[in-house]
């Protein structure tokens, strides 16, 4: 077959390209999808590996973040401390100090470190810079990203106090700081000018060390660094150890979650790319033997099938890898807020692997058939391609035959049986679509009972605040540390208590306050919140047992028991202020507050607590704003203050989790309508002679319609009753592992979440995902006109 040299075999592979346009497309756009789908799963499942330590690589985090009194050690002293043994690199010495602004409403913000740099780029905690600029002058400043919100964005302003003729600062920039230096940034002549006798100034040093993997290698540092500037100069110091901790802490839950929807990615784009790429080449048949009639050889024959799918599957790649990294930038930007690490991009050799491995799924998946078809003589292979087997799937018409429905319905239900491997694919396609559906909808309904079951206190109507040595509720931005809680001047619990009572519109209340106590076996201290009168509305989810209801009761979260070894029934030995009871645990409480070691007890159990909180519900009809403000022009005098709750809002990290689940679901149900679309059009081309002599016969073009859907309605109906077990399976497995990973079991309301007509609906999913992928090549095959499908070949 000289004659038929690179030319001729060029012109069949651009014919077959060319020829079947729709089939081409449909080809592209499937792989596209499917390499889109593999690239973000890819890129999610590298974001949650050590995501804390690649970011602490990135920007050169610190180790060791020391402060210094600038009393008794000079910049110079400081500046040397670079040459001592085992440091690396420093940054410093950055004037700092700490303040408590109040924001644009008025609402006082927790306590924030405040450190002058002249930039954000530094051989030590290199920021990133996320949005806005560098504060370069008086009156502005660069907050962490953590306070980005609202309430907090590009142009906003805050008083650096509430004192009268405090300062006005703009913020001009959000950074973040992997190592947590700072809460916030301005330059160094700003933040000297706004210390005072309360927050006096001190000078941040920032150290790197060339061994400092543990808290024993972290704390000789430290040791290495006191010695070397004069006595009592080494204010205190924070080990990166720490931060690390408590991110890897944070990014444990999402974790196995990534990984679910990852690996769902995968599994459903190799069996896309697999079934739409040998489809093709198997529908092909009857042109393959064709040319082998007309003098090409077999390996002529492989080689041109192959390539006439690796074009369009190739195209397709390219779009995909591009479509992935834009569809994986909004969700690494989630990732990033969820881990609060350095900006997150898709890795390069993510973008070389799952090309290559897309082409080796094709060039396999078009190599099979291309064979099978090469192997097969000429005569056999112009039968086979001309239509099915013989007999094959007849008993499926016979059996389809005896429905009480028309006959195009059952023809069409009985026509998947003539192709059991196509059918297969379409099968799997749907039913993975099925699956992520029903976790979608399961981790959805669990992240949102878990926002509701986060902070219970703050279901009451209105806070009232007693003031006293314990901590203070004060208004906490998203994100922000807790560590600026301020302490109020003490006032009487009884007058706050009457207040509280003597106030119109008050329905009930219960107080309460938090304490740090010590536990018998547990190494420092625990923290103790005591509730007085019926706490039963502020209450904790529970696991297991019940919330405190009498007297020698403790509640206790998960994290308590693993660490002592307990369990409900036991008892445990807790000291407060010198008085120690034996309370027994009643309870295991849904709470990762103080890593699941807070402790829940009756105040009774130790006169020697006062209530510091007081939680009010009021009565209906009545404003709790109206009630709060009333309520602060009383109790204010006394050393109090009150105020109104706003509804409970969803936690950033659940929202970030939702809403990377409903696009990860949206692009797997879109691969699994695309996977179907793509077997329905290479059916509808086979059976395009047959269809014709149906509508010669009279079928008109809603029953042909009604063919083309019946033909997947049952793969739909049988993926969806595989998905949604699977589906709901896999959330039985995937949440617990998540609240382990936060170091807590999972209450009923946030597993049981499925409810039956959710089931029924995510059941009828599977049969949606097929009709949707079917419905293009049914309008297609209603519109051909039947001299034209009578002459098709």
């Amino acid at each position: 077959m000289t004659r038929f040299g690179g030319g001729a075999l060029g012109r069949v592979i651009r014919s077959g390209v060319g020829r079947r346009r729709v089939q081409t497309v449909v080809i592209a756009v499937a792989t596209m999808m499917a390499v889109a789908s593999a690239v973000v799963a890819g890129s999610l499942i590298v974001a949650a590996n050590a995501p804390f330590d690649h970011a602490f690589a990135k920007q050169r985090g610190a180790h060791l973040t020391a402060q210094f009194d600038p009393a008794k050690v000079t910049a110079a002293q400081l500046e040397a401390t670079r040459e001592q043994t085992g440091v690396t690199a420093t940054a410093g010495p950055y004037p700092s100090t700490t303040i408590q602004p109040e924001d644009s409403a008025g609402l006082r913000m927790p306590k924030l470190t405040l450190v002058g740099r002249s930039g954000p780029k530094a051989d030590v905690d290199d920021l990133d810079l996320r949005s806005g600029r560098w504060a370069t002058k008086t009156g502005e400043i660069v907050l962490s990203e953590s306070f980005a919100g609202p309430a907090f964005k590009l142009g906003s302003t805050l008083k650096t106090s509430d004192a009268e003729g405090s300062s006005t600062l703009t913020v001009v920039g959000l950074a973040l700081s992997v190592s947590k230096t700072a809460d916030a940034w301005a330059t160094p002549a700003q933040t000297r000018a706004l210390a005072s006798a309360d927050n006096p100034l001190t000078s941040q040093m920032l150290y790197r060390f060339d061994s400092a993997g543990t808290d024993k290698q972290i704390t000789d540092g430290r040791k290495t660094l006191a010695a070397a500037v004069p006595s009592g100069a080494l204010l205190g110091s924070q080990s990166y150890l720490d931060t690390k901790r408590a991110a890897d802490q944070g990014a444990a839950p999402t974790i196995p979650f990534l990984i679910a929807f990852g690996v769902l990615g995968i599994v459903m784009s190799v069996i896309i790319v697999g079934s739409v790429t040998s489809g093709a080449v198997g529908s092909s048949l009857r042109r393959i033997g064709i040319l082998k009639a007309i003098g090409f050889t077999p390996r002529e024959v492989v080689r041109a099938y192959v390539a006439q799918a690796l074009i369009p599957a190739a195209a397709g790649i390219a779009l995909g890898v591009v479509l992935g990294n834009l569809l994986a930038v909004p969700l690494l930007d989630d990732t990033e807020q969820a881990y609060g690490t350095a900006s997150l991009t898709v890795a390069w050799w993510v973008d070389v692997v799952v090309p290559l491995a897309a082409l080796v799924v094709v060039g396999v998946a078009a190599l099979v058939p291309a064979m099978r078809a090469g192997r097969l003589r000429t005569v056999e292979a112009i039968a086979v391609g001309r239509a099915p087997r013989t007999g094959r799937g007849q008993w499926a018409h016979r059996v389809a035959g005896r429905l009480p429905l028309p006959r195009a319905v059952t023809y069409g239900l009985a026509s998947p049986f003539a192709h059991p491997v196509r059918t297969v694919a379409m099968l799997l396609a749907v039913a993975f679509g099925t699956v992520a559906a029903t976790f979608a909808v399961g981790l959805t309904s669990s992240l949102t009972a878990v926002g509701e079951a986060q902070d219970p206190e703050d279901r009451a109507a209105v806070t009232v605040f007693a003031g006293g040595p314990g901590p203070q509720p004060v208004e906490v931005k998203p994100g922000a540390s807790a560590e600026g809680n301020s302490e109020a001047p003490p006032a009487d619990p009884a007058r706050i208590r009457a207040a509280v009572e003597a106030q119109e519109g008050t329905a009930s209340y219960y107080a309460t306050t938090q304490e740090d106590a010590t536990v018998a076996g547990v190494t420092g201290s625990v923290s103790l919140s005591l509730y007085e009168g019926d706490s039963r509305p502020g209450s904790y989810e529970m696991i297991t047992g019940h919330w405190i209801d009498g007297a020698g009761q403790v509640v206790v979260a998960s994290g308590f028991l693993e660490r002592t070894g307990t369990q409900l029934g036991d008892s445990v030995r807790v000291t407060l202020r010198g008085d120690t009871r034996t309370l027994r645990i009643v309870g295991e409480a849904f709470d990762t507050e103080d890593d699941g070691m807070q402790l829940h007890a009756g105040m009774a159990d130790f006169p020697a607590a006062e209530p510091r909180t007081f939680l009010v519900e009021v009565k209906s009809g009545v404003s709790p704003a109206a009630y709060a403000e009333k309520l602060a022009e009383v109790v204010r005098p006394l050393g109090g203050d009150a105020m109104a709750n706003s509804p409970s809002q969803q936690d950033n990290f659940v929202l970030i989790l939702q809403s990377m689940a409903a696009l990860l679901t949206l692009m797997l149900v879109s691969v699994a309508g695309l996977g179907v679309l793509n077997s329905v059009v290479i059916d509808t081309r086979e059976r395009v002679h047959d269809l014709g002599v149906c509508k010669a016969l009279g079928m008109s073009p809603r029953q042909t319609v009604g063919l083309v859907l019946a033909s997947v309605a049952g793969i739909g109906v049988l993926g969806g009753l595989i998905g949604v077990p699977a589906g709901f399976a896999l959330h039985g497995i995937v949440l617990p592992v998540m609240g382990h990973a936060a170091g807590t079991d999972l209450p009923p309301s946030v597993l049981d979440v499925y409810v039956p007509w959710q089931l029924v609906l995510l059941g009828l999913a599977g049969i949606a995902i097929a009709m949707l992928g079917a419905l293009l090549p049914a309008g297609w095959a209603a519109k051909a006109r039947t001299a034209v499908a009578l002459r098709t070949e």
